[in-house]
């Protein structure tokens, strides 16, 4: 850092001190870039956007980096995506800025972008976790990690104690064990609960459009067709109207503030997005995240290696003598239907895998159900 960039911030802080004293206010602006280039909607869109954001919080200045008409904000003319990228990592680097809104960043593996819609039933504000990125390179660990994640932007904005749920997607059953086995070992966090009339914590299509969790966890490509949906269902799809964007990638020791847009955001999400970039400058997300992150941790948030299973992926099991089978055994994960039911054959129960209303199941007979119930669980399948 330079002589003059120090000098510069400790003037800075200095005058913000000075106020503070005089009026029991910050003077600090908050100061958040918005990129355009590569827009598929009209600049001057993105501009109105920035004039919402900025209307709707007096301590916010916006500057603009790329093509846009004349207006009276700061910008910083870049022709292409690599120089795009070197000035907003300079402003940010140089504390000339507290955040970027982006339509792209290369983030590293390890970092995933917390979104934020608005549902439609109830006009309720929720967190999706998550919808770009690569939080890591395995399913369930990325999951795992994506809660984390996706609780510390809800703090940070402002929700002291946000409900969590997961969506009913391949490795939900999975990770709803691994997450509660952290939270018995002391990491804290809420469950929400599904709004269908079995309740738990694995939520299905009404609970998205109810909003009934603050922070719903799925993998990264569900969490950006979600995005997309909810953010353009009522203007055909082009022109994304509603929400606050892809959100802020949240990863363990990343310290810039990015927050991703869609190319087809219009003026509405431009908007929510550069106030939802200052709200994670007010609320300290680097420094939330990396507390929620510490405390994962110390739970074990890293998945050991997986254990000896009773069935061998390749191993040819016999089942028994078919039965009627008029029970049904849920909450076992779609990933591992198959072995759990190889594994009730092992032990001479006949079982059959099926699908119900709200997700996979095991057909069992009645006089089975209870031993099954333990072989399951005794080998982690529930």
């Amino acid at each position: 850092m330079t002589k003059e960039i120090t000098n510069k911030i400790l003037y800075e802080v200095l005058n913000e001190t000075a106020e503070i004293l005089r009026t029991g206010k910050t003077a600090r602006k908050i100061k958040i870039g918005l990129t355009t280039l590569g827009s598929e909607i009209a600049p001057a869109e993105l501009l109105r956007g920035a004039e919402i954001a900025m209307q709707r919080e007096p301590g916010l200045e916006v500057s603009i980096i790329g093509p846009v008409p004349p207006c009276n904000l700061p910008v910083y003319q870049a022709d292409d995506e690599d120089e795009v990228h070197a000035i907003l990592e300079k402003l940010l680097d140089e504390k000339e800025l507290d955040g970027v809104v982006t339509m792209h960043y290369p983030f590293p593996i390890g970092v995933a972008t917390i979104g934020k819609v608005v549902t439609p039933v109830r006009g309720k504000e929720m967190y999706i976790a998550s919808t770009t990125g690569t939080s890591d390179t395995d399913r369930i660990q990325a999951m795992i990690k994506n809660a984390v994640f996706g609780v510390a932007a809800a703090r940070a904005d402002g929700i002291v104690n946000p409900t969590l749920g997961i969506l009913n997607v391949d490795g939900a059953r999975q990770v709803e064990r691994y997450l509660n086995v952290m939270k018995s070992r002391g990491y804290d966090f809420s469950w929400g609960e599904s709004q269908r009339a079995d309740g738990g914590q694995i939520l299905r299509g009404n609970d998205l459009i109810l909003g009934s969790v603050d922070v719903v966890l799925c993998d990264t490509l569900t969490g950006n067709i979600l995005m997309k949906l909810f953010s353009s269902f009522n203007s055909g799809g082009d022109y994304e109207t509603m929400g606050y964007g892809y959100g802020p990638g949240v990863g363990e020791n990343f310290d810039r503030l990015i927050c991703i847009i869609s190319r087809a955001s219009g003026s509405p999400v431009i908007a929510g997005a550069i106030n939802y970039c200052a709200s994670m400058v007010k609320g300290g997300l680097q420094k939330i995240a990396a507390g929620e992150i510490r405390k994962a941790k110390q739970a074990g948030w890293e998945i050991p290696a997986a254990p000896t299973v009773l069935v061998d992926a390749k191993e040819e099991v016999t089942p028994p003598p078919a039965k009627v089978t008029g029970e049904q055994i849920p909450g076992v994960d779609i990933l591992e239907l198959e072995d759990a039911v190889k594994s009730l054959w092992k032990n001479e129960i006949f079982a059959s895998s099926g699908m119900g209303c709200t997700g996979p199941v095991i057909l069992i007979a009645d006089e089975d159900k209870e031993k099954a119930l333990e072989i399951l669980r005794a080998n982690q399948y529930l």
